[in-house]
């Protein structure tokens, strides 16, 4: 018997058919004669739990669920969503033996789930041919059923724990935030009452910090809820830090690592950075010795650096110059970087930093758009010297002539921006944002049939900007 057959014999079985008559099978409604019944219940449902309508959303997702478990076979819903409607009957029902009832119900759809994932019965679009995305899909699951037994359930912490330990173990970094809370306060309540040694909750400790500090650095969409997540939940050791956080504790792990590395400078720093945090004393040997190393490597060699890094790259002078407001000098110091540049594409990014000192600050617009052009050859694909050229041509629009004229200006800025979307992807969104904000300034067709105009004649713009454009009207 299948492992998704035998949990759900066995949970059919405890119940006594109670509430639903669930499936015995993962099946999906793709192709089948009841995909309409079940798609439209689905659908149902899924709108009734957005407004709350509870009874609404049982009648149909128990309909959804009995027909097709595994949804249209590529998402988790039917069990998900089943999880959350249980979870509103468990909430609001007093009976003792009902709440026990709908208990085992939720821990069984997150099963079922599982199981789903894991003999193929959902897989995802994004998750074909990845067996690393299914295994992220499942650790998730087990996070959100975690999450569900701490806070809803009340469910032993030894077996929540077990539910936390999976979610990690098979999402690693991706796991979700909100394990962060319950995992800590399991960890720090199962160390007090004796059931956890300290090095294991140090290892939780660890891991929790690892997971929160990847996402901080790297998920930029969710990295500041990791460590938000992750400062709430570190709070939470206070009470046993210092019976798992002490210097000797740590300090012979530190001194292998120096000991078998005594000249990797950067180990040196960090090892002297935890030996700190660590609450070690300031005369400890140990820490005594590897920071007098480190301080004076760390003077001689940043002095040493920062001379030789300054004196060969002219562009960080330039950097300098221009945060002082010496625009002039930050271009001088702009065109020996680019004499002494032989890799085209970092010469590319001078030249375009030069570009916009002289559109944006000095108003040399002839001179910035030839520097651009010219940096834009250098670096296939490079949009951002046509976004600088759009730019200097939206912005200097309204001194172009006549109303007529400075409507051309406008087209021409938007030519730029098209073109730099068309180019490179990098500054696509950019670019259409901008073309579209100027598109109420394009020349109005009454004006254009005055002057005998048509729709896509060539038109030369006025001013410094002299170029040749396609007219189209607002």
């Amino acid at each position: 018997m299948s492992i998704a057959k035998s949990i759900l014999l066995g949970a059919v079985l405890l119940m006594g058919f109670t509430e639903v008559a669930f499936s015995q099978s993962f099946k999906n409604w793709e192709g089948e004669s009841f995909m309409d019944d079940a798609s439209n219940a689905h659908s149902i449902y899924r709108q009734a739990i957005k407004s709350e309508d509870w009874a609404l959303a049982f009648e149909n997702w128990q309909k959804a669920y009995e027909l097709a478990p595994a949804a249209d076979g590529k998402r988790d819903y039917h069990f998900i969503d089943g999880v959350k409607i249980y979870v509103n009957k468990f909430q609001n029902e007093t009976d003792a033996a009902k709440k026990e009832e709908y208990k085992a119900t939720i821990d069984r759809l997150y099963d079922e789930a599982i199981a789903a994932y894991e003999d193929g019965s959902v897989i995802p679009t994004k998750c074909v041919g990845k067996p690393e995305c299914i295994q992220s899909k499942i650790g998730y699951v087990y996070g959100r059923k975690a999450y569900d037994m701490f806070y809803t359930l009340n469910s032993p912490y030894s077996k929540n724990l077990e539910a936390l330990n999976k979610a990690i173990e098979l999402s690693g970094n991706d796991v979700e935030y909100t394990v962060f809370d319950p995992l800590a306060s399991i960890v720090v309540y199962q160390f007090q009452k004796g059931k956890i040694e300290k090095e294991q909750a140090v290892e939780y400790f660890q891991k929790m910090e690892g997971i929160a500090k990847y996402n901080l650095e790297n998920n930029e969409r969710l990295g500041a809820y990791y460590d938000q997540a992750w400062k709430a939940a570190q709070s939470k050791f206070g009470p046993i830090e210092t019976e798992i956080f002490d210097c000797d504790y740590f300090k012979p792990k530190y001194k292998a690592l120096y000991d078998a590395d005594p000249e990797n400078m950067e180990q040196l720093k960090n090892l002297v950075g935890l030996l700190k945090k660590r609450g070690c004393a300031e005369d400890d040997p140990l820490l005594v010795e590897l920071d007098g190393k480190w301080k004076t490597y760390a003077a001689t060699t940043n002095a040493a650096r920062k001379a030789e890094f300054e004196a060969n790259n002219p562009a960080i002078l330039a950097k300098k110059a221009y945060d002082a407001g010496d625009y002039a000098g930050a271009v001088s110091k702009y065109d020996e970087a680019i004499n002494a540049e032989t890799d085209p594409s970092k010469k590319a990014g001078y030249m375009f930093s030069k570009a916009s000192i002289q559109g944006r600050k000095l108003k040399k617009y002839s001179d910035a758009r030839k520097t651009a052009l010219a940096a834009a050859k250098l670096r296939p694909n490079y949009g951002r010297p046509y976004m600088l050229i759009g730019d200097l041509y939206a912005t200097t629009a309204r001194n172009c002539g006549d109303s007529w004229n400075q409507r051309l200006a406008i087209i021409a800025a938007i030519d730029k921006y098209n073109y730099a979307k068309s180019i490179d992807p990098n500054v696509a969104e950019e670019a259409g944002k901008k073309a579209s904000k100027y598109r109420s300034s394009l020349p109005d067709s009454n004006e254009g049939f005055m002057r005998g105009v048509k729709k896509g004649d060539s038109e030369k713009v006025g001013c410094w900007i002299g170029e040749t454009v396609k007219v189209r009207y607002q």
